[in-house]
């Protein structure tokens, strides 16, 4: 480990800072057309306005389920370059919502699947098909972790098993447009504008990953324990004058592991803003307030929780750290840093 931070540290300063970022949210648990957003964000409707939609109807706006993707665009020296950040669960809902907000597919420069579970992965072939269909058929460089392909599971406390849909391999993302990047390394990404760090450390007492989760042995015959899913990597952008947005899909790690990693790796870069699933929810509920007390420590200026969060979390956030902090996200809204 002490190997792969050295390297990580040895990319960080080469990082480039960004004059702006924008985030599009594709897909989230959540829809929320009708809150007030600060000034650095723009609601679902705002955005389908100006996507073309003349007529609020049901069919004209996005949809929301179970599933995380991003497309994010960094702008820096007159160059912009674009990448999708997770696929969804399904095809169905990228589709409908790239549509609608009217999301230039074909600008899409890159993939990022941050870990291998379907509420990630599962559009990530229409998100290539679309992709390739607006940029004249050229592949599309996307990286993954060599471990995230076993299916995985999980176990009920009566002791059944629960397998997910397994993601798309890598045979059929290639068969699909991808250019695919298979490794476990930290590694800098579209002319150094982003980064996608290593597998995460865990460091803290309380963060231990999901308990009940399993995956297929490596021979495919049965089920193992893989509570720490050490395949999930988070993606940075540092923005002038603001510091480093952390982009962490479903923090499996822990949100405080990720942005302790995040800190140590850009020891001289300011953490600006999180941005993700904190997966504060369901049987990790009792992780809300260790992590909303240590989360302090890191001054963030925002917090966009996203997925799988959870109401519970969003609302001690909301109380501890105020709303001009904690801003939830949705499905469709934009947020620009």
């Amino acid at each position: 480990m002490e190997k792969a931070i050295e390297t990580a540290n040895w990319l960080a300063p080469r990082i480039v800072s960004l004059d702006r970022v924008h985030v599009r949210v594709l897909v989230d648990n959540v829809t929320d057309s009708l809150s007030s957003n600060p000034p650095f964000v723009q609601s679902e409707w705002a955005g389908l306005r100006e996507a073309g939609m003349t007529v609020l109807d049901g069919q004209c706006v996005c949809c929301a389920c179970h599933g995380l993707s991003l497309v994010i665009t960094a702008e820096a020296n007159g160059q912009r370059r674009s990448l999708i950040f997770d696929g969804g669960p399904d095809g169905y809902a990228l589709h409908r919502n790239g549509t609608h907000l009217g999301i230039d597919f074909g600008a899409i420069d890159a993939a990022v699947l941050s870990h291998g579970h379907w509420d990630h992965a599962g559009g990530l072939l229409t998100a290539l098909t679309l992709i390739r269909e607006q940029n004249n058929g050229r592949d599309l460089p996307t990286y993954v972790h060599p471990d995230m392909f076993r299916q995985r599971a999980v176990r009920y406390p009566d002791g059944s098993i629960l397998p997910h849909k397994p993601i798309p391999s890598t045979e059929e993302l290639t068969r699909q447009g991808a250019s695919v990047i298979s490794h476990a390394a930290a590694t800098l990404l579209l002319d150094e504008f982003f980064y996608l760090s290593g597998e995460i450390p865990r460091v803290t007492q309380y963060e231990r990953g999901y308990p009940p989760h399993l995956r297929r042995t490596a021979d495919g015959t049965a089920w193992e324990p893989d509570p720490l899913i050490m395949d999930e990597r988070f993606l940075a952008v540092r923005v002038r004058d603001k510091g480093l947005i952390v982009f962490t899909a479903c923090s499996h790690a822990g949100v405080v592991n990720v942005l302790k990693h995040a800190r140590a790796l850009f020891p001289d870069i300011p953490l600006y803003a999180v941005v993700g699933g904190l997966h504060l929810s369901g049987t990790t509920e009792a992780l809300i307030p260790p992590t909303v007390r240590d989360l302090a420590e890191f001054r963030l200026t925002h917090i966009i929780p996203m997925h799988c969060t959870g109401w519970r979390a969003v609302n001690a956030l909301v109380t501890a750290f105020g709303e001009a902090v904690v801003v939830p996200a949705a499905v469709g809204k934009g947020v620009s840093f």
